[in-house]
């Protein structure tokens, strides 16, 4: 007997989150996505119509092409770089346990922290007592003039939030015990047309064993790559595959005059179903693949740049996911910190991988490339409760370590800041 899976099976995936967010750029250049650090969570209908005073995560900037690959890197080699991250430590500014006057110091030193986290990409604040608190938290980047915006990931999906309210700004960072042996891989945060211009990410508890926030500097990455792949990034592109649909094995089991109709059909209609979803395009391709070789219908996102300029500074700067997106980098990691675990169908749904602009794979040696140059630049930073990372979206790529234990890390994301239009005024011309 031929097993058909029902159709609604197939349409209910549709409403499962990505394990990618994806971007269509503006100014002409292609489209985008991006990983998404959030396990599988519940989904929510309307997430600005629960939070009417949160803004949508802003458009995805990417910036004039850049041509003159080479020549940047040179220069960026050939100079010194600012120092990544910036910190600021409370005992050091003599404010130890004193969070009437720590406010204070964010308040009056908003602008020089903005500045910090824009020229060092990053800032991480150590040693102060106000963000032990979700609400002192809120207070903590309200004071440095911060503007709030919504989870990127609410158009498919909604992340749980640290305190359990629908309308908080606060949103939970990864952290299941059921995906405490799964690295995130470094990549900036992006789902679908949209890119939050900044995040905060804060320690309410750290884990026991592990757990540590990781951080890379953009600008260091497109450094240390190698020029010929970058070169051959940038012509031509790259491109994700943000989902997989492994429910179709049944088909090989239809008369072979069948399978094309049924396959034809199947695809038309999950397309329709998960592009009238999301507020970008989706390319479904069928493959052999999943977790038994078996047919499965793989979602594509178009097309993006792999180097980006920097929406203020116009530095180019690396705003590629592949470290978290790579289906054999994340095969590797599973021989040093054990296999993933996925104990649903979400889980089995979200797989990823990327590929060239033009569909063509990446070669191992070049995704083990970019490997080596991420690993080379990611710093671990061991979290405290209270501390927090102020970082850069675009200049600074962020990912988490394996832990043991239990861990509660909040997210706040940001559509800007007070004074951002300032900056980009004074902003010096970039090669």
């Amino acid at each position: 007997m031929v097993r058909i899976v029902p159709l609604a099976a197939v349409l209910s995936a549709s409403a499962l989150p990505l394990s990618a967010g994806f971007v269509v750029p503006s100014s002409g250049r292609s489209a985008a996505p991006l990983h998404s650090t959030a396990a599988p969570p519940e989904i929510k209908k309307s997430a600005q119509q629960e939070n009417p005073e949160l803004s949508l995560a802003p458009l995805t900037r990417w910036g004039e092409p850049i041509t003159n690959i080479a020549d940047i890197q040179a220069e960026y080699r050939k100079n010194p770089r600012p120092e990544f991250p910036a910190r600021l430590d409370a005992s050091k500014l003599g404010l130890a346990g004193d969070t009437v006057g720590q406010l204070a110091y964010f308040r009056e030193h908003a602008t020089e922290i903005k500045s910090m986290m824009v020229e060092n990409a990053a800032v991480v604040i150590t040693g102060f007592d106000l963000m032990k608190t979700s609400e002192g938290f809120q207070e903590f980047y309200g004071a440095v003039g911060m503007k709030t915006c919504l989870d990127p990931l609410h158009s498919v999906a909604a992340r749980p939030t640290v305190d359990g309210a629908k309308n908080s700004p606060v949103y939970e960072a990864v952290n299941k015990e059921s995906r405490k042996n799964f690295f995130i891989g470094m990549h900036n945060e992006f789902v679908g047309t949209r890119a939050p211009r900044a995040a905060a990410f804060c320690c309410f508890k750290p884990a026991e064993t592990g757990g540590e926030f990781l951080i890379a500097d953009g600008r260091a990455m497109f450094r240390d790559l190698d020029t010929d792949l970058v070169r051959r990034l940038s012509d031509r592109s790259i491109r994700y595959s943000v989902m997989e649909l492994p429910f179709f094995s049944w088909i090989d089991n239809l008369p072979d005059f069948l399978q094309d109709t049924a396959m034809g059909a199947i695809r038309g209609l999950a397309s329709a179903a998960i592009n009238a979803k999301v507020d970008f395009s989706v390319d479904l391709l069928w493959g052999q693949g999943g977790y038994d070789n078996t047919k499965m219908l793989q979602a594509r996102a178009p097309s993006q740049p792999a180097i980006v300029r920097h929406p203020v500074t116009g530095e180019p700067t690396w705003f590629c996911n592949v470290h978290s997106h790579s289906s054999k980098l994340r095969k590797d990691r599973e021989a040093i910190y054990g296999a993933e675990r996925f104990e649903d169908g979400a889980s089995q749904i979200n797989k990823s991988d990327m590929y060239f602009g033009d569909d063509a794979q990446i070669s191992d040696a070049d995704l083990e490339e970019m490997d080596r140059v991420t690993m080379k630049n990611v710093q671990f930073i061991k979290m405290s409760q209270g501390d927090v990372v102020l970082l850069d979206n675009y200049k600074c790529m962020h990912g988490r370590n394996v832990f043991d234990g239990t861990r509660k890390h909040g997210v706040a994301w940001f559509e800007g800041w007070e004074g951002e239009e300032e900056m980009v005024a004074a902003a010096k011309p970039t090669p």
